[in-house]
């Protein structure tokens, strides 16, 4: 079978130290503790300290865990609802960065902590209105630190509920009404542009049926018989044009 390795991070003996992780680790003499230099989620291992007296060995291991510190949380409204006075409200509380990050919810007023009481980023909860002195508190943590951020009662008044929220009806005249609107003036739209070539087409009609009139030209002659002695240059004659329309 394959040996099992290790690496030696520093090793010990009558008095005397070798760091084989120079730059990397630091080892404190006084306590004979070894301070690992700007650690990374690498380093999250398990480690052996051994000490060696004669043929005694002693070992102990030791697992690390190296976890992001926590960032600044944040509070999230996903849903509220106002009915007969209270507000039901549901909060999502997240913190973008950190290792291993549990939530809470709390506050520090005992007499409203039930309503604020809560393992986990979402809560749910509900409150009177008039009682604007409610607030709920995130916790977000790990093992190795936390923030908290704060949510005042007040964001789920009736006057900042209008500005977060549509109704229903909001809904209707901001959506509806400006469709039904444009369709109708679609459709007089469409009803102008059909009639006016309906209009065009009766007034070629008519012009079509004023050039169609027939306007008739007779013309007649009329010749005088020969008149007996009198020259042909001095007869004469006499041309007569009738116009009938």
């Amino acid at each position: 079978e394959d040996p099992q390795r290790k690496l030696v991070l520093l090793k010990y003996s009558d008095g005397n130290y070798t760091n084989y992780m120079q730059g990397r680790a630091h080892f404190h003499k006084l306590d004979f503790s070894l301070e690992i230099l700007n650690t990374s989620r690498q380093d999250r291992q398990l480690y052996e300290y051994i000490v060696s007296k004669g043929p005694e060995e002693k070992v102990w291991q030791i697992q690390l865990e190296v976890y992001e510190p926590v960032s600044d949380p944040s509070i999230q409204i996903l849903s509220w609802a106002l009915a007969n006075g209270s507000c039901t409200v549901t909060l999502n509380c997240t913190a973008e960065r950190g290792d291993s990050i549990s939530y809470s919810w709390g506050s520090q007023d005992n007499s409203t902590s039930g309503l604020c009481l809560h393992n986990g980023s979402l809560l749910h909860t509900s409150y009177p209105l008039q009682n604007s002195s409610i607030a709920c508190a995130c916790t977000a943590s790990n093992p190795i630190s936390s923030r908290v951020v704060n949510f005042n009662s007040s964001e789920c008044s009736y006057k900042q509920a209008g500005g977060t929220g549509l109704r229903t009806e909001h809904l209707v005249w901001i959506v509806v009404v400006p469709i039904i609107v444009a369709m109708v003036f679609i459709g007089v739209f469409m009803a102008i542009r059909v009639a006016m070539p309906t209009a065009g087409q009766e007034q070629e009609h008519t012009l079509i049926a004023e050039d169609s009139a027939v306007h008739t030209i007779y013309s007649q002659v009329q010749r005088v018989e020969k008149q007996k002695g009198v020259p042909a240059a001095e007869r004469p004659s006499c041309t007569t044009i009738y116009a009938a329309a």
